[in-house]
């Protein structure tokens, strides 16, 4: 594992405080994700799912900790962005991560065209996605722009409306 990599998996385990993510693909190509993906088109019923991720979240939860996403969706909904709200997002929910849904579809936000973590409000790793939602890379910033990661962060999150209020209309 690289040291970048050992760091950016260091900030997931021992962030102190706050998590955050911004999500802005309508489309994301994990290679874990394809066999569920090809069942939800397929119409198959949802499985009942408890991995590491949702369990490193309940406990983290557990402890006091922030855990929080913000979705951007546009309309026409993407196949995979279906696929996130249906089956995805739920199981993030009930672990204990807050999520919102912010959608721009007739409505613009100056939001970044990238995706980003941001834990206590100090460490930024910025994904880097291909267009068809491919992970390119992930780059811990050695001196981000603070100011700029909370502004971002601040507004994706106070324009969004709670996943469990939100109403896909799907």
């Amino acid at each position: 594992m690289s040291s970048d990599a050992e760091k950016i998996s260091a900030l997931f385990r021992d962030f102190e405080v706050s998590a955050f993510r911004l999500e802005v693909q309508q489309t994301y190509r994990i290679p874990a994700e394809q066999e569920r993906l090809a069942n939800f088109l397929a119409g198959q019923a949802k499985p009942v799912r408890d991995t590491s991720w949702h369990q490193n979240v309940a406990a983290k939860v557990a402890s006091g900790k922030d855990m929080r996403r913000a979705k951007i969706v546009r309309r026409p909904l993407t196949d995979y962005t279906r696929f996130l709200i249906a089956w995805g997002i739920p199981d993030n929910v009930r672990a204990g991560e807050r999520y919102r849904i912010v959608d721009l579809t007739d409505r613009q936000l100056d939001l970044p065209e990238h995706d980003f973590w941001f834990f206590d409000d100090k460490s930024v790793v910025v994904l880097d996605f291909a267009p068809d939602g491919t992970l390119r890379n992930r780059e811990l910033f050695d001196k981000p722009d603070l100011g700029q990661y909370r502004y971002w962060r601040d507004l994706a999150w106070s324009n969004g409306i709670s996943f469990d209020e939100w109403d896909a209309g799907t």
